[in-house]
């Protein structure tokens, strides 16, 4: 990941409110996926933090992919392998937004899709997990949608990846570098929030109003974040991919 850490120059803020064990953190996914995941594990690694990350059923539906994925340390985000990694104290992160949040739609740019999903947190309430809210920008700058899965043109695909993949989350068409499929170097931003304490409502995960509670905070704590981020981006001299390789960022 050097090099393509070095052409990135990513920018971390609030790293020292992730704990080196036991706390999930709990994000943002980025069109793609392709950018944001490898880049910010690498971030946090650099920084002594290693991470399990918890994948979307359909990757490990894929021979040869869901082996790829294992070999850096992701697992299928089911409930009995989460609870397994809690119960050893991992440092656990999480997108809910899945694969939905990954096949954006023109127009939800950074938007937030989570739905109903509240998995993340009854567990946290279950084990008194502690909640690291993140946020990540840049990754969708990078690409540009030119078909998303709105469009009849990929309805034969949903149909496809429906019936073997079990998901109705098609990946758009997209474009990076010219025509394309690359991502351009857009720098990456990333943001870690005050850790949420769970250990007060521990083993209220039953309880409806509570798990949503904890739920909204997160959600309402990433896109704060995000919103940080953001302005964080724009007021960046060295955002450019020129000035950043010429050497002009003081470190």
């Amino acid at each position: 990941m050097k090099p393509l850490r070095k052409l990135i120059s990513p920018k971390v803020y609030g790293i020292n409110n992730v704990p080196r064990r036991r706390a999930l953190l709990v994000g943002n996914h980025t069109l793609l996926g392709v950018l944001d995941l490898p880049l910010l594990c690498a971030e946090l690694a650099e920084r002594g933090r290693i991470v399990r990350m918890l994948g979307d059923h359909a990757h490990f539906k894929v021979p040869g992919w869901r082996e790829a994925l294992s070999s850096f340390g992701v697992v299928e985000g089911t409930r009995a392998n989460t609870a397994a990694l809690m119960r050893r104290g991992e440092l656990i992160l999480v997108f809910p937004g899945g694969g939905r949040e990954v096949a954006k739609r023109k127009g939800e740019r950074y938007q937030l899709v989570w739905k109903n999903r509240m998995g993340f947190a009854r567990l946290a309430i279950q084990y008194g997990y502690p909640i690291v809210p993140f946020a990540s920008v840049g990754s969708e700058e990078a690409l540009d949608i030119v078909i998303d899965a709105d469009n009849p043109l990929l309805a034969p695909m949903r149909l496809i990846v429906e019936k073997v993949l079990g998901s109705p989350d098609v990946p758009p068409i997209v474009r990076g570098v010219g025509l394309t499929p690359i991502p351009r170097p857009e720098r990456q931003y990333y943001w870690f929030g005050e850790r949420i304490d769970t250990t007060e409502v521990r083993g209220r995960q039953t309880d409806e109003p509570t798990v949503r509670r904890v739920r909204d905070a997160t959600k309402a704590a990433v896109e704060e974040g995000i919103a940080f981020l953001l302005k964080e981006r724009e007021n960046d001299p060295n955002r450019s991919v020129i000035k950043r390789l010429s050497g002009s960022e003081r470190r």
